[in-house]
């Protein structure tokens, strides 16, 4: 899973959430591809280190994809860095764990929680997608008229998402619900939309559980009955974006996983 083949040399991709977990993955794959990568992440990510380790092929460009000024200049130096744009891998996300109504506090749930995590994970997946598919459009295409591939981070929440999570599965879920209708917008300029949703995996998120609980969560998982790997997400994600006919598509990545209440 680890060896150059160049797969994706020549192409240039965009990366959010890029400078850890998933996205961090995605970006060392795809230039160990051949791919030249811009890792869009917060300013207090790690995303200058992670461009430094990865050398000429890649990028930082800090973002927060909520903000139009942001992605769009992100876009400007990927444009002017590397001169085209061929695949926007959408990663950036965050999750809030709260029940609908506290009964016990006597608390609902915060209405900001709320609309923050469908602002950074619904609309600020779309908010990328609206201004990058610009410049992919203004490719030359392929010789199977493909001018880029999309590719978002849904969330096996999106289906059965558990206690506390109606703020972070409604954010996933919207992501599901829009792939097809992005693939059929974009289906004329010969770019593709596809989503993962992954399962238990090893990202900052998870990882900041305790041993314990990651342990017993580990277990819910059929097989292999472990977390998955922020890797194995990317190898996912290379082999969509190098499959022609994979158009909007939902893939679960979940080793059988089902979650329960």
């Amino acid at each position: 899973m680890n060896t150059m083949t160049g797969a994706m040399k020549g192409m240039v991709s965009l990366v959010t959430g890029g400078a850890s977990g998933l996205g961090r993955a995605t970006v060392e794959r795809f230039v160990r591809q051949g791919s030249k990568v811009v890792i869009c992440d917060i300013p207090v990510s790690k995303g200058e280190e992670v461009a430094k380790e990865l050398g000429s092929d890649a990028m930082f460009v800090p973002t927060d994809v909520r903000q139009e000024k942001d992605v769009q200049a992100a876009l400007s130096a990927c444009k002017d860095k590397f001169g085209r744009l061929d695949v926007v891998v959408n990663c950036a996300g965050i999750g809030v764990a709260f029940k609908t109504y506290n009964f016990n506090k006597k608390l609902p749930h915060l209405l900001e929680d709320f609309q923050r995590v469908i602002d950074v994970n619904t609309v600020g997946t779309f908010n990328v997608i609206r201004l990058s598919v610009g410049l992919m459009g203004a490719n030359e295409p392929n010789a199977g008229g493909q001018r880029g591939v999309i590719l978002n981070a849904a969330s096996v929440a999106a289906f059965d998402g558990q206690i506390g999570q109606a703020a972070y599965s409604a954010s996933k879920g919207a992501i599901v619900a829009m792939t097809l209708p992005l693939a059929r917008d974009l289906a004329s300029q010969g770019i593709r939309v596809c989503a993962i949703a992954p399962g238990l995996f090893e990202t900052p998120m998870l990882m900041s559980l305790p041993e314990k609980v990651r342990k017993f969560l580990s277990t819910t998982v059929p097989f292999p009955q472990r977390l998955g790997l922020p890797a194995e997400f990317a190898h996912m994600a290379e082999s969509i974006v190098l499959n022609p006919m994979m158009n909007g598509e939902t893939v679960r990545i979940d080793g059988a996983l089902r979650m329960q209440a």
